[in-house]
């Protein structure tokens, strides 16, 4: 069968901008047929902030990150307080969409003068330089500049766990059309879904569900437990433990290091949930069998 090239170039984008339609070629076994295949939008957003330097007001470009549009103010809200520039909601005074209307990919956000941008750039720089990223130790021994949970009293119940994939099954309409979107959710000890966020990067899933809580005056989460259809990576663990979530499940599993992360705070990591099972690495007397 004979393909023109032009058909491989047709596309289409849904009005929210977060799929494309393809013309594609697939092949199986010996059958070769041109479909149409739906794929998640990936574009770049970049994060500007205007703060206050020496009394002198201050507009610069913070950080560019790949993301599916969509949820762009809740992002980028995210990201600031995930990275510690924001830590109560005073502190954001504003975000605003940059350039063209419709979808930017650009976004400033207002910062209260009393934000010390300069002594957080100190302080990542020290983390970073202590954390290798080849020794696990070192990377352990950052942590004590990080907010310590709150232990409190939340429980989780063993088949609230293994029911979490399907909750989260029922709202993955990116994936399902997609099978290119990570999804982050949040949940009350019952399995009760109370926010859900989908983006073709794992961490900016995370961010938008914890953005739109910082936005809301829904942090900390002291009694709520994150799943998400992922591995259990570092950097989520240090999202989750800045918004101060007890429990992170994920779908895949956890690096070594998001274990020794999870156990220095306290944390409950589980990893491998997937049909009625699951690994409870770190945190287990908060899972009830």
């Amino acid at each position: 069968m004979r393909l023109s090239r032009g058909a491989l170039l047709t596309t289409s984008t849904n009005p929210e901008g977060q799929t494309k339609q393809y013309s594609i070629r697939r092949t199986c076994g010996e059958t070769t047929a041109r479909v149409i295949d739906v794929v998640a939008v990936e574009e770049p957003l970049e994060i500007r902030i205007l703060h206050w330097f020496k009394s002198v007001p201050k507009a610069e470009s913070l950080a560019v990150t790949m993301r599916t549009p969509g949820a762009d103010r809740e992002l980028v809200a995210g990201y600031l307080f995930a990275e510690s520039i924001l830590s109560e909601r005073h502190d954001l005074l504003g975000i605003q969409a940059l350039g063209e209307t419709g979808s930017p990919n650009e976004y400033l956000a207002e910062l209260a003068r009393h934000v010390d941008v300069e002594q957080w750039r100190l302080s990542r720089a020290s983390f970073v330089n202590s954390s290798c990223g080849l020794c696990g130790k070192r990377g352990i021994e950052a942590l004590p500049e990080l907010p310590s949970l709150e232990t409190g009293t939340l429980e989780i119940k063993a088949h609230v766990v293994s029911r979490l994939p399907g909750l989260l099954a029922e709202r993955q309409k990116g994936f399902l059309e997609t099978g290119g979107l990570h999804a982050a959710a949040r949940f009350d000890a019952d399995g009760r879904l109370n926010s859900f966020f989908e983006d073709v990067g794992r961490h900016n899933a995370l961010d938008k569900l914890i953005g739109d809580a910082f936005l809301n005056g829904q942090l900390p989460w002291t009694d709520q437990v994150v799943f998400m259809s992922s591995r259990g990576s570092f950097e989520l663990v240090l999202k989750c433990i800045a918004a101060g979530c007890p429990v992170l499940a994920t779908v895949g599993a956890p690096s070594s290091l998001a274990i020794e992360a999870a156990r220095a705070r306290q944390m409950t990591l589980i990893g491998f949930v997937r049909g009625g099972q699951f690994n409870v690495y770190s945190g287990e007397w908060r899972v009830r069998s």
